[in-house]
């Protein structure tokens, strides 16, 4: 299968049909030489020192990036993060108590109320609950007790560790094994990554991304190798992947066009078509299993690409076959005819995916803000900004494109891949700020190939090199200068380690279900006002009783107050989420109306303006009102909710719709009577920095059934209409009683 190539030493040999020799390779411990050397790549070491010492670093970078996902625990404690994690804790208790086909055939009657929801054909992140479930099984198999909650809370920073010696892999296959350590180490570490891998941060991010790397590194084996072996793992690993998460998009795109790229290129080889043919077929299978996926891999534009360069590569090969048995006129006319068809295809295809939005839907955040509200009203759907990527990467921001081009200098199949990878990334995680997940991992890769490249230069062993460095020859200048750049390097890293491990500690370790502020003297304050609440609905409701809520806390209330809830995260039903968007949005009447249609028994909302807090529903108000106006645009306008210079206020210059809506009512309630300290009026909202405009609310269909310590979450019971029919049969009875009565008195005597 590895035609005219090897894999033993990471080199080509020098062969059209070996997907190209590396530029240099008659000097295999220059910069971007490709062997599996040191820490150096160029030192000589003993085999044994050599492999006792990546263990040993391979483990301190596992240790290392276990470690620095434990403040959230240790600040706080054990606890599930966020919202999503909330629904995927939940799932993986009913699987724990129930079983595995028992969670498959579950339907989930405490969400989406009145509809319900199917969870095991609507839920794409099965594996997360499965690997999570079978980890506790054997746990108890080996008689140590451990609460399933507790194996949820540290899968992700487990999984780090299974992330870092992926990337040492990959990193490795592309250029030798020092750069590989160094890409664990920064991967173990990097903000970008663990900002979705923390303690307690039960996602499917915190193993798709070991998935990712993992299903990468072993595409690079079957293009190196050419062997069947290999891509059947490829195919599975892709088949946990598409099992554990959305992204999988992100591989079925970027494997079909490094193969594409490579026939450009004219590196197509027997190694190619073994290792492509192979994972379509496989995978395409595989991915079907999944209920959630089903038959999207041929029915969506998304996989297309990789269905189109399956069949190019068919024809490529065919090409190739019949090249050797026609003539040159013969071939010469048919290649023509071939292309013309094919080109004619792919553009009729693009100009349909285009004129249906498909494109633009999935490539771009502009058309999903003005056409899909309910994407764009996600804050991590939003485009990156600059700061961002020095907030998640820091120092590698800078250094990963000296990697680029090290790998572009010296290219061959794999770095071809690596190189697709990196600019593709980079475009996505400009799109969304969420996708910068998928950037961090190639990131790290190449800036640790820069930085190898470098050390290697300046530490290796210049006895040992056919051209040592031309500054070497000026006595007394070669050590000042190899000894400035390794301080300088020594000095990068030390500030990279520094950086990442203060925003993991402050920016990504606290918990969106508890707070914590800080007083004058340093103290630290805890707001617990989330659980607090839904503590009080587990206690004082009724085991039936269904919430309203924006759809942002529909997990969280599911998971924490085992309540009913209208809509949640999975935001599958756009409409359901409109009309209780038109219900926040409307006056008190109207959303009573709405309320009774849906059996609402209470309401509950998150109002920030006594703590400060910017993340309350008076600031997503917008997005109610934008996702209401898509389904009922006859009913609610944004337009309406602006004053006439368009400006979005609550004080007494605010639109007379919002001050009078129900979401502003329910969370200004008594507000105004409030004065928070004595520099300010009374009801006047810290968020906004305003006092609000209509202090004199009451209610006619609501009452306030609960208000957390600090005002954070407010809950208010929907008043129940009087029993009609109660009534008609009062009256009833009371007529016939009195007909009875008129009857008896006309039969007595007289």
């Amino acid at each position: 299968m590895a035609e005219q190539h090897t894999a033993t030493d990471g080199k080509h040999k020098a062969s059209p049909n070996a997907g190209g020799s590396l530029h240099g390779n008659s000097r295999p411990n220059a910069v971007g030489g490709g062997g599996k050397g040191g820490l150096s790549g160029g030192l000589a070491q003993p085999a044994g020192w050599q492999s006792l010492l990546s263990f040993t670093i391979l483990f301190l970078a596992w240790l290392a990036g276990f470690s620095s996902r434990l403040f959230a625990v240790i600040r706080f404690e054990s606890i599930i993060h966020e919202f999503d994690p909330w629904f995927n804790y939940r799932s993986t208790h009913h699987l724990t108590t129930n079983g595995f086909y028992e969670f498959l055939n579950w339907f989930d009657e405490r969400s989406w109320y009145p509809l319900g929801r199917i969870v095991g054909g609507t839920v794409i992140i099965s594996r997360l609950m499965v690997t999570a479930g079978l980890i506790h099984y054997v746990l108890n198999l080996l008689h140590l007790t451990v609460h399933i909650r507790d194996v949820c809370v540290f899968l992700a920073p487990v999984f780090s560790g299974l992330t870092s010696i992926s990337t040492f892999l990959l990193t490795r296959e592309l250029w030798n094994q020092g750069a590989g350590l160094l890409a664990a180490c920064f991967i173990a570490i990097v903000p970008g990554y663990i900002s979705r891998s923390v303690a307690g941060s039960f996602d499917n991010e915190g193993i798709a991304i070991f998935a990712l790397q993992f299903t990468y590194y072993l595409w690079v084996k079957s293009i190196k190798t050419g062997s069947v072996f290999w891509s059947i793992g490829c195919c599975l690993s892709y088949f946990y992947m598409v099992s554990a998460w959305g992204g999988y998009v992100f591989i079925i795109n970027l494997i079909p066009l490094h193969v594409f790229v490579l026939l450009l290129m004219q590196r197509y080889s027997r190694r190619v078509y073994i290792a492509y043919s192979t994972f379509y077929i496989v995978g395409l299978v595989l991915s079907m299993q999944i209920p959630f996926v089903g038959f999207q891999p041929i029915r969506t534009s998304e996989h297309m690409a990789a269905a189109g360069v399956f069949a190019l590569l068919q024809a490529y090969a065919l090409l190739q076959y019949l090249k050797d048995r026609l003539t040159k006129q013969e071939f010469q006319t048919l290649f023509f005819l071939g292309v013309s068809l094919a080109a004619g295809v792919v553009f009729l295809t693009v100009i349909y995916l285009t004129y249906t939005g498909e494109f633009l839907c999935h490539y771009t955040s502009t058309y999903a803000k003005i056409h899909i509200p309910i994407i764009a009203s996600v804050s991590e759907h939003q485009p990156t900004t600059w700061v961002s990527f020095f907030f998640d990467l820091h120092i590698l921001v800078c250094t990963f494109p000296a990697g680029l081009w090290f790998c572009i200098k010296n290219v061959n199949d794999e770095r071809v891949f690596v190189a697709l990878y990196a600019i593709s990334a980079v475009y996505f995680a400009g799109v969304m700020v969420r996708l910068m997940l998928t950037l961090t991992p190639v990131v790290c890769m190449l800036s640790a190939i820069a930085f190898s490249s470098v050390f290697e230069h300046y530490l290796g062993d210049d006895m040992k090199r056919e051209n040592p460095p031309v500054e070497d020859s000026k006595e007394g200048l070669g050590p000042n200068i190899k000894s400035i750049v390794t301080m300088l390097m020594l000095m990068l890293l030390m500030m990279f380690a520094v950086h990442c491990t203060w925003v993991t500690s402050n920016a990504y370790s606290s918990p969106s279900v508890v707070l914590a502020s800080y007083n004058n003297d340093g103290t630290r304050n805890i707001l617990d006002d989330f659980r607090e609440a839904y503590y009080w609905l587990r206690q004082n409701t009724d085991e039936h009783a269904r919430v309203m809520s924006w759809w942002d806390y529909g997990y969280q209330i599911a998971g924490m107050a085992n309540r009913t809830t209208l809509v949640d995260n999975n935001t599958w039903n756009n409409s359901h989420i409109a009309l209780v968007g038109k219900a926040m949005s409307s006056n008190e009447s109207a959303a009573y109306e709405i309320m009774r249609s849906l059996d609402v028994d209470y309401v509950l909302i998150i109002f920030g303006g006594v703590i400060g807090y910017s993340g309350d529903d008076i600031n997503k108000f917008l997005w109610m009102v934008r996702i209401a106006e898509g389904e009922h645009p006859k009913d609610i306008r944004e337009s309406d909710y602006f004053t006439p210079q368009g400006e979005f206020r609550v004080d007494k210059a605010g639109s007379p719709v919002l001050l009078n809506c129900l979401m502003y009512k329910m969370s200004y309630y008594r507000f105004g009577e409030m004065q928070l300290d004595f520099r300010t009026p009374p009801g006047f909202d810290r968020t906004r920095n305003a006092e609000i405009g209509n202090k004199d609310i009451k209610f006619k269909h609501l009452e306030e059934a609960f208000t957390s310590e600090h005002w954070l979450v407010r809950i208010y019971k929907v008043k129940k209409l009087e029993n009609r029919e109660g009534s008609f049969v009062m009256l009833f009875t009371s007529s016939l009683y009195l007909n009875v009565r008129q009857g008896t008195e006309l039969l007595k005597p007289g």
